[in-house]
């Protein structure tokens, strides 16, 4: 695809969380996630995706080639079915042409930017659009240090129901939260996949970049406390395939505590960055 990236890239994502709960656990009564084994805090990568689909969706509503797929307006299998009849294509075949699949999958690469940036699973219903690989990866983030997740009671100053305003004059409840924890997390951008499947431009890498600094910054709530990006590093190599693996980059970026206290603030923290790049490889601070 002529508009595709043409270069690989990899990425490094520092945010810190304050008095929040940067991501709720359905499993443990919607506590911070954490590794039962070590006590590292987690965030996953669908957490992520979903603030940087909510930031694109601020900044580029409706403009097009920049809808999302993957949110709670209707149906996945109904949006399916519109990029068939967009392409005035048979509709209820089950997926039995597959030409058809084909043009509805570009269809929706061409039009959805989440779909376009992560892929998507689209082989449901009667009108299933294919499965697409995204050029864009995110692994789950972890805390630097373990976490200690704090349940506090607190009270509410108004009853829900007449029966109970009749014995009561408030109401009881509880927070969870983390006082404060680093995270890193790693992304990958593969320039292969973009040019083979997605289209994935480098106007969706620039803005990409963007949605992630900003992913926090209009997505505040009293649960997620002070969540901020600290940092972004960008790896960017001269070639699609790549010119070192993505390990030996990750690992010129260290994070160390610098207090035996329990960190309380981003300044408890010092990062170190190895600025010698393997041939091939440029190392741009995005923040």
């Amino acid at each position: 695809m002529e508009n595709a990236i043409k270069n690989r890239y990899e990425f490094v994502m520092l945010f810190d969380v304050e008095n929040g709960n940067p991501n709720g656990d359905p499993d443990a009564g919607n506590m911070p996630r954490t590794d039962p084994e070590t006590g590292y805090g987690i965030v996953t990568d669908v957490c992520m995706k979903r603030k940087i689909r909510n930031y694109v969706e601020l900044v580029k509503e409706g403009e097009a080639g920049y809808n999302i797929l993957i949110k709670a307006n209707k149906s996945l299998n109904s949006k399916f079915k519109e990029a068939y009849e967009a392409n005035n294509l048979e509709t209820g075949q089950k997926g039995k042409n597959t030409n058809d699949v084909k043009t509805a999958r570009d269809y929706i690469c061409a039009n959805y930017y989440d779909v376009r940036t992560f892929g998507a699973v689209m082989s449901t219903g009667d009108d299933p659009c294919g499965i697409v690989r995204g050029p864009v990866q995110l692994n789950f983030a972890r805390s630097i240090d373990p976490v200690f997740t704090n349940e506090i009671t607190i009270t509410r100053q108004a009853v829900t129901s007449d029966k109970d305003f009749e014995n009561k004059q408030s109401e009881m409840g509880k927070k969870s939260f983390i006082s404060y924890g680093l995270y890193r997390a790693e992304g990958y951008v593969s320039a292969m996949l973009a040019q083979k499947v997605t289209g994935f431009s480098e106007d969706d890498l620039e803005l990409l970049w963007t949605a992630i600094i900003n992913m926090f910054e209009n997505d505040h709530s009293a649960a997620r406390g002070k969540m901020c990006l600290r940092k972004l590093f960008v790896f960017k190599h001269d070639s699609a395939l790549g010119n070192a693996p993505s390990n030996v980059l990750f690992d010129k970026i260290t994070v160390e505590r610098k207090t035996d206290a329990p960190p309380r603030c981003f300044s408890d923290y010092s990062i170190t960055v190895d600025k010698i790049m393997p041939a091939g490889v440029e190392l741009i601070e995005r923040i």
